[in-house]
């Protein structure tokens, strides 16, 4: 096989996360976004030694486990979804065969593995959503949503998207709206000229309040408006606060971010109405969210999550228990009120202020929280743990940090990971360290995507 040629292939399996392989006459290939069972078309884009990976152009005959019609009018194209046409329970079964795969040389899998628990909704289960301002071709007229799959500079307006409550709908049409009627430009990545980039959306599922951020350039809006034009903007306040929501809208804010790359970045923010935070509630306690601060995207799953990993823990009744890559602090105070003390740290500032204010919100005293990188932070620490729980980033823990984290040598360490593959990594330097694996399940707080988070026991061998 070329680079650029077209070929056609039956899926035979897929690998976490989501890496279809395509049988052909001439050889596997790689292609991402199938399903198993699928007849697709696709391109050769990579080609190293051992390995050929090619993009999606079609699929031409469905798979068997499609069974459903697609319930949005953006799949299969929009990025948001991937397995829409397949039953939940394919879903799940097809989830836990990849990580039986991606880690079963590490554990024993049938002994450890205990279950993959379910998202307590299939649909509308998400609390935030960044969407992009764009076009979905060139020069066409302003689109607002997710980004075309493969596609880097194609949006997509995805106005009936069901992965989110209906007031996120509601919300995105009123927006796209109001700047269509303006003709106010949307930032391009390439010129860096532009104004709208993104709109952040956040919709408590306990409360129902919702948060909505405009993210922009620090340009002026068109030859009509200047740089952050205040009639502009609070027209569109005017126009949200209009909208019949199952909801209550109880910020809008004005984000300014200059920044070259698309992700949206606060360099500065403006309140434009009410205030700049939301609460909700995870197992009876209340977290205040602002606009930036990490919190888990399936309120109601996140429940099962944390339910799980505090079970996994144990006893933990007159224990030190350290919080690592702790966010908001939601994991130390559901931990709190049975240890001794919880120490969370966290790099993100403002998330550990959040966190303590919760913790006081909560009458949580035996918390505490420090700002800081767990590598630099933790040999710091005055007290030392009696157990760990880790929640990293998709990209694993730093391998500086994990070396300082076995040197505890607590009994017990619980690993919360949203991207499997990097705790793959990270078991293999614990497992060096001393640790086995005592239990293990995943809970998917995602439904109809390719992702799915783990909780892991460890235990020190003795």
């Amino acid at each position: 096989m070329k680079k650029g040629e077209i070929h056609e292939g039956i899926v035979e399996k897929v690998s976490f996360p989501n890496k279809g392989r395509v049988r052909t006459d001439e050889g596997d290939v790689i292609v991402k976004n199938t399903m198993p069972g699928q007849k697709v078309r696709f391109q050769v884009n990579k080609k190293r030694k051992n390995r050929v990976e090619g993009r999606l152009l079609e699929v031409l005959e469905r798979s068997p486990l499609e069974t459903r019609d697609p319930v949005c009018g953006q799949f299969p194209h929009c990025g948001g979804c991937t397995y829409q046409t397949m039953s939940y329970e394919n879903q799940l079964e097809m989830k836990k065969q990849e990580i039986r795969e991606l880690l079963g040389d590490k554990v024993d899998f049938d002994q450890m593995f205990e279950k993959i628990y379910p998202s307590p909704s299939e649909f509308a289960y998400r609390n935030k959503m960044e969407f992009s301002f764009g076009d979905d071709r060139k020069d066409g007229p302003l689109t607002l949503g997710l980004h075309r799959k493969n596609s880097t500079y194609d949006i997509l307006t995805t106005a009936d998207c069901k992965i989110v409550h209906e007031d996120f709908n509601l919300i995105l049409r009123s927006v796209l709206e109001y700047f269509s009627e303006k003709n106010i430009p949307y930032y391009h990545k390439i010129t860096h000229t532009g104004y709208l980039r993104h709109l952040l959306v956040r919709r408590a599922a306990a409360t129902g309040e919702i948060l909505i951020d405009l993210v922009t350039s620090g340009q002026p809006a068109g030859e009509e408006y200047t740089a952050g034009d205040q009639l502009l903007l609070q027209g569109l306040v005017f126009r949200l606060l209009q909208l019949k929501l199952e909801g209550k809208i109880v910020g809008i804010l004005h984000t300014i971010n200059d920044s070259v790359a698309d992700v949206i970045k606060n360099e500065h923010t403006d309140l434009l109405f009410g205030r700049g935070y939301f609460f909700e509630y995870i197992l009876g306690l209340k977290f205040k969210i602002t606009p930036f601060s990490f919190f888990q995207t399936n309120s109601k799953g996140a429940e099962t999550l944390y339910s799980a990993a505090r079970e996994f823990l144990g006893d933990v009744k007159g224990k030190v228990v350290f919080d690592l890559y702790s966010g908001t602090g939601t994991i130390a105070q559901i931990l709190a009120p049975v240890a001794k003390k919880v120490i969370g740290v966290e790099i993100v500032e403002e998330a550990v202020e959040a966190a303590k204010e919760n913790a006081r919100e909560n009458g949580l005293d035996n918390c505490e929280f420090i700002a800081g990188d767990v590598l630099k932070v933790i040999g710091e620490i005055g007290e030392k743990p009696d157990a760990i729980v880790l929640d990293p980033p998709r990209e694993g823990i730093h391998p500086k940090a994990l070396p300082k984290i076995i040197d505890f040598g607590v009994e017990h360490i619980v690993y919360i990971s949203c991207k499997p593959s990097s705790l793959a990594e990270d078991l293999d330097t614990l497992i060096a360290g001393g640790y086995k694996v005592k239990r293990m399940a995943c809970i998917d707080l995602f439904p109809q995507s390719v992702h799915v988070e783990c909780v892991v026991l460890m235990s020190k061998v003795k």
